[in-house]
C-alpha cells in the first residue's frame, strides 16, 4: 500500500521518537486498563466490608497511577506531534524538489493547480493521520485486546457481550469506507478544480475586469464550488450517520450490561465492583474501537493523497540531469536537424531546423505567429529536448552540459517578464548571487532601467512585489533584461523582450547591449523589425521551418516571408 510505504518511508529517520511514541502509549493504556480493577478492589473490598485503610492505600495507589498515565499520554502525544510535522515538513520538501526538477513537459502533464493541492492538501492528509496514528492507533489495538482480557477476568458469564458489540462497531466501519473511498478520491479532484479555477482568475483579473467577465468567471467557480459541495456534503451524510450508529452500539451495549450484570449480581455470581469494573472495560473497548472507527475514516482520503503524492514523487523527468563535460571554448549556437513537437499535438512546432549563431555576432529570429520562434529559444537552455537532431554550445550537445554549466553560460530573458517578490537587487542578483552593486547599477543602466530606480528612496532596496506587480510592464521587461545582464552569461536569449518598450527606448537599449554584449552570443526573438534589423543575421521561420536567412537588406530583396513581414509594419522604402 502506497501510504503506508510512503509513512514508513519518510518516518525512518525519527525511528526513537517513534519508540518513544509506541512505549509511552504502551504505559499510558496499561495504567487506564489498571484504573477499572482498583475502583472494583475499593467497592468490594473496601465500601462493602467498610476498611478506611484499604480504601485509603488503593486510592492513593489510583492516584499515582492516573499521574503516570497523564505524564506518558502527554509525553507520547508530544513525541507523536514532533514526528508527524516532521514527517510533513519532509514530504512538502521532497515534493519542492522533484517539481523542481521536472522539466516544463512533466510540470505542464501535472498542471499547476493540482501540484499546489499535492504540496499542501494532500501532505496535510498524510501528515494528519501520521498524527492520529502515533496518538490513537497505537493505543487503540492495546485497549482492545487488553480490555478483553480484563473484563473476561471480572466476569466471563458476561463475554458474549464484547463478541456481539464489537464486530458490530466493525461491521459498520467497512460498510462506511467503501463508501467514503471513492468520494474522497472525488473530493481530491474537485479541490484541484477549485484551485485551478481561482488561480487562473486571481492571475487574469485585470482581463476579466477588461472585458467585463466578472458575471461569466463567477459562474465558472460557483459551478465548481457547489460541486465540491456536493461531494463534501455526501462524505458529512455518512460521517452524521456513523457516530448516532456508534452511539446506539454503546448504550445498548451499556445498558445490556447493566441488565444482565444486574441479574447476575442478584443471582450471587457477581459482585457490583466486578459488574462496575466490567462495565468500565466495555466503555474503554468500545471508545478505542470508535477511535479506531474516526481513524480508519481518515485513511481512505489520505491513502488517496498518498497515491497523489507518490504519482510526483516517482515521476521521472523527461529530461536526463548529465554530471557534465568540459565547458565549451567557443559560444556559438548551433540547430542541426532539430525538430520539436508538443504531446497530442497534430505536427510539429520544429521541423528539421539548422542553423549556426555565431559568437560575437546577433542573431534574429522572425516570423509569424505560432511559427515556433519561442520553442526554438527554449530549446537552447534546454527547457524541452528536441525529438530528433542536437542542439550544440561551442560544438558541446546542451544535454551532456549540467544544469549549473547552462545557467552559467546562458541568460534567458523569457516572453513573459516575471520577477520574484523580495528587492530590485535580490532580482538582479537572481543569475549570480555575488554580483556587487557597481556590477548591478552597470546592468540596470545598459537595460535603460537606472533612471527610474534611482527615483526610488530605496534604489537597489526597492521591494518588489510577486510576479513584479507593482512595477509597469516596461519597467518589469527592463529589471528583466538587467536581470540576464548581470548574470553575464556567454550567450544571451531575448524572447520577445522588447515588446513592452517604446520605439526611443528600444532604440537606446540595443545600441547598449551592443557594447555590453561585445563577444557574446546573442539571439533576439522579436516581432518589431526595428528590432532586429540591425542583426548580423536573421533566420526567418514559417510553419516551423527556415525559409531564409541572411541580413535584413538581403533578405528584403529576396525572401517574400519576410517581405511580407516587414510590409505588414512599414512601407518598404521606410526600412529599406
Amino acid at each position: 500500500m502506497k501510504l503506508a510505504r510512503l509513512a514508513l518511508h519518510h518516518a525512518r529517520p525519527y525511528w526513537t521518537w517513534v519508540v518513544a511514541v509506541l512505549i509511552l502509549q504502551l504505559i499510558s493504556t496499561i495504567a487506564a486498563l489498571y484504573l477499572p480493577s482498583l475502583n472494583a478492589k475499593i467497592i468490594d473490598q473496601g465500601i462493602s466490608k467498610g476498611d478506611t485503610d484499604f480504601i485509603w492505600s488503593t486510592g492513593l495507589t489510583m492516584v499515582v497511577v492516573c499521574f503516570v498515565q497523564v505524564v506518558s499520554a502527554i509525553g507520547g502525544i508530544y513525541f507523536g506531534a514532533r514526528t508527524a510535522m516532521a514527517i510533513g515538513r519532509d514530504l512538502r520538501r521532497e515534493v519542492y524538489y522533484r517539481v523542481n526538477a521536472l522539466g516544463a513537459l512533466d510540470v505542464s502533464r501535472f498542471g499547476t493547480a493540482t501540484l499546489i493541492t499535492r504540496n499542501t492538501n494532500d501532505v496535510q492528509q498524510v501528515q494528519m493521520l501520521v498524527l492520529m496514528t502515533l496518538n490513537f492507533m497505537v493505543s487503540t489495538p492495546i485497549m482492545c485486546i487488553g480490555g478483553i482480557i480484563m473484563a473476561l477476568r471480572e466476569d466471563i458469564g458476561l463475554s458474549w457481550l464484547l463478541w456481539v458489540s464489537v464486530p458490530l462497531l466493525f461491521i459498520v466501519v467497512g460498510f462506511l469506507v467503501v463508501k467514503l473511498l471513492p468520494l474522497f478520491r472525488e473530493m481530491q479532484e474537485r479541490i484541484d478544480t477549485v484551485n485551478g479555477v481561482l488561480r487562473e482568475q486571481i492571475v487574469g483579473i485585470r482581463v476579466i475586469r477588461a472585458f467585463v467577465r466578472e458575471k461569466f468567471e463567477g459562474e465558472r467557480y460557483r459551478e465548481a464550488n457547489e460541486n465540491l459541495t456536493r461531494v463534501s456534503v455526501r462524505v458529512g451524510n455518512l460521517f452524521v450517520l456513523m457516530f448516532p450508529l456508534i452511539m446506539m452500539i454503546l448504550h445498548l451495549a451499556t445498558a445490556a450490561v447493566l441488565w444482565f450484570g444486574g441479574h447476575r449480581v442478584d443471582a450471587g455470581q457477581m459482585q457490583i465492583g466486578s459488574l462496575t469494573a466490567f462495565l468500565q472495560y466495555l466503555l474503554q473497548i468500545l471508545v478505542a474501537v470508535m477511535m479506531g472507527v474516526f481513524m480508519v475514516m481518515m485513511i481512505p482520503r489520505a491513502a488517496i493523497a498518498a497515491e497523489r503524492l507518490d504519482e510526483v514523487l516517482s515521476a521521472e523527468p523527461s529530461l536526463a540531469v548529465p554530471a557534465g563535460v568540459a565547458a565549451p571554448v567557443s559560444h556559438a549556437v548551433e540547430f542541426s536537424e532539430v525538430s520539436f513537437g508538443y504531446p497530442g499535438a497534430e505536427r510539429p512546432v520544429l521541423n528539421k531546423v539548422s542553423f549556426t549563431a555565431r559568437q560575437g555576432a546577433t542573431t534574429a529570429i522572425v516570423g509569424s505567429t505560432g511559427s515556433g520562434k519561442s520553442t526554438l529559444l527554449n530549446l537552447i537552455p534546454r527547457l524541452f529536448d528536441p525529438q530528433e537532431g542536437t542542439v550544440r554550445i561551442g560544438g558541446v550537445d546542451v544535454s551532456d552540459l549540467s544544469r549549473s554549466q547552462m545557467a552559467s553560460l546562458v541568460g534567458l530573458v523569457p516572453q513573459k517578464p516575471y520577477l520574484f517578490s523580495g528587492t530590485v537587487a535580490s532580482n538582479l542578483k537572481f543569475g549570480r548571487p555575488d554580483a556587487n552593486d557597481d556590477e548591478l547599477w552597470e546592468a540596470l543602466r545598459v537595460a535603460q532601467a537606472k533612471d527610474f530606480v534611482t527615483e526610488k528612496p530605496k534604489q537597489l532596496q526597492t521591494p518588489i512585489a510577486q510576479g513584479g506587480s507593482n512595477v509597469s510592464g516596461g519597467q518589469r521587461q527592463r529589471l528583466c533584461i538587467a536581470r540576464a545582464l548581470a548574470a553575464k552569461p556567454r550567450v544571451f536569449l531575448f524572447d520577445d523582450s522588447f515588446s513592452a518598450l517604446d520605439v526611443a527606448t528600444d532604440q537606446r537599449l540595443r545600441e547598449s547591449l551592443h557594447s555590453a554584449t561585445e563577444g557574446a552570443t546573442v539571439i533576439i526573438v522579436a516581432q518589431r523589425i526595428s528590432t532586429i534589423r540591425e542583426a548580423d543575421h536573421i533566420i526567418v521561420l514559417d510553419n516551423g521551418q527556415v525559409v531564409g536567412s541572411g541580413t535584413h537588406d538581403e533578405l528584403l530583396e529576396g525572401n517574400e516571408t519576410y517581405r511580407e513581414i516587414v510590409e505588414s509594419q512599414l512601407s518598404i522604402e521606410g526600412v529599406a
